[in-house]
């Protein structure tokens, strides 16, 4: 029984250093941003504590970089560890693609209200010609 015990808490142990895709002690600026909630900014204050502290010795300890605070650490908590390999980074063109979806969608709300309101380029040049 107790070997079975222990061959779960290793497989448990290993599964959950799977799941955590950034390590915080050894990853890019690039890799850190592509977390959630982490921008160029957050990034760059995370290597420069870890640069002047020798590394984070507990994922709680990202709370003592500024700009992070008990939510933002929660959010990130199941993303990042401190040993390991980074893997599953996720791609910085997602948040680029949402970025721009979310650009086209403002302007194709404008154009709908500018047309509604007859205020386009193409009623504006209706009205010089039509004398209206």
């Amino acid at each position: 029984m107790k070997k079975v015990i222990l061959a779960l808490v290793v497989f448990l142990s290993i599964s959950l250093n799977a799941v955590a895709g950034v390590n915080i002690n050894t990853a890019t600026q690039a890799e850190l941003e592509s977390l959630n909630g982490i921008g160029p900014a957050k990034a760059q204050s995370i290597i420069n504590y870890r640069k002047s502290h020798g590394g984070f010795k507990s994922v709680d300890d990202l709370k003592q970089v500024d700009g992070i605070g008990n939510a933002t650490l929660e959010n990130l908590r199941k993303n990042i560890s401190i040993t390991g390999p980074t893997t599953a980074v996720a791609p910085k063109a997602n948040k680029v693609a949402k970025a721009t979806k979310q650009a086209q969608d403002i302007k194709a709300v404008g154009n709908e209200k500018a047309a509604v309101s007859g205020k386009t380029a193409g009623a504006k040049v209706i009205k010089e010609k039509t004398g209206k």
